[in-house]
């Protein structure tokens, strides 16, 4: 299963359905399951994209 890497929308606080603990605001893995795809299309998260570095960049 793949893992989707999100964060709360600013203001919002978004719960995890199995452990009841609130999303933490720098973002978590989660997986890529309906719940998580719900939020994300609602707008109640929104997915953190992996920056590349390159090499030598200052």
């Amino acid at each position: 299963m793949t893992e989707l890497h999100i964060k709360p929308t600013p203001g919002l606080i978004v719960r995890d359905p199995e452990t009841y603990e609130p999303l933490a605001e720098k973002g978590d893995k989660k997986p890529r399951i309906g719940y998580w795809l719900r939020r994300l299309k609602e707008g109640d998260v929104v997915e953190i994209l992996a920056v590349s570095t390159k090499k030598g960049a200052q």
